[in-house]
């Protein structure tokens, strides 16, 4: 018997299925782990009709947000490589975004993984880097020309509808255009970046941490509020600083 799903809890967290063997085929994550795991028994697609009939047994961590979820889930899964998690267990980033020069202009292109360069964030597939970089040329009020987004001699279409300020027919000074860029690069890149992230705990009394050192994810972890006080890092927890791991972070960091 699976137990009463209405009894998990409504929180953000990691969540476990276990088969009738005691074996472990699914980890997942949610901010609302009770509705994610009904959404998993109610599904009509291939994968959720296996779970719903190999499923025996579910487990659960409260983490207190959905950056430490996503963190926890994504290391979970590397290490215990369930068998409902296959496309997660590794993923291939095949393209990346890399900042290059357009007569002065600091552009953010698409290309393939190229070892030799350092990406600011990586993506799997090409069109989720191409619908990113359109999200980033709108909210830093970049060019589309700039950026590759647009071909042509003249303005780009962005210009036309006035979210563009000219960069694309050099009306922009490259100064003021690459601050810009520099500001999400800035928010992105985690290069020589260190920092303490500081989110909601498992409970009310408690802080939850997740810590980059150098641009490296060092791990995450929680405190007591009462002992915010004392050196953070002695209540990290080491994990593995991956692609992946990266990608989560700069992703968070890139909404606040």
């Amino acid at each position: 018997m699976i137990g009463n799903i209405e009894e998990l809890p409504d929180k953000p967290g990691v969540y476990f299925f276990y088969d009738e063997k005691d074996v472990l085929i699914y980890i997942g994550k949610s901010i609302n782990i009770r509705k994610r795991v009904k959404q998993h028994f109610s599904g009509k697609d291939r994968k959720s009709i296996k779970i719903q009939l190999f499923t025996k047994r579910i487990e659960f961590e409260v983490t207190g947000s959905e950056l430490i979820a996503l963190l926890h889930e994504s290391d979970l899964i590397k290490r215990h490589k369930p068998i409902y998690n296959r496309t997660q267990r590794k993923t291939i980033f095949q393209y990346g975004l890399y900042q290059n020069d357009f007569l002065g202009y600091k552009s953010l292109n698409i290309e393939k993984i190229n070892s030799t360069k350092k990406e600011i964030t990586t993506f799997t597939t090409f069109k989720e880097a191409k619908e990113a970089l359109f999200k980033i040329t709108e909210k830093y009020k970049l060019c589309q020309k700039i950026n590759g987004l647009y071909k042509s001699s003249g303005s780009c279409f962005q210009y036309q509808i006035k979210e563009c300020q000219g960069a694309c027919l050099m009306k922009e000074s490259t100064e003021e255009y690459n601050k810009r860029v520099d500001l999400f690069v800035s928010k992105n890149f985690l290069e020589k970046f260190s920092k303490c992230i500081e989110l909601p705990g498992r409970t009310k009394k408690e802080t939850g941490l997740v810590y980059i050192e150098n641009g490296i994810y060092k791990g995450f972890g929680f405190c007591n509020s009462s002992d915010k006080q004392h050196n953070f890092i002695d209540f990290i927890e080491a994990k593995t600083d991956t692609k992946d791991a990266r990608r989560i972070i700069i992703n968070y960091l890139s909404k606040i």
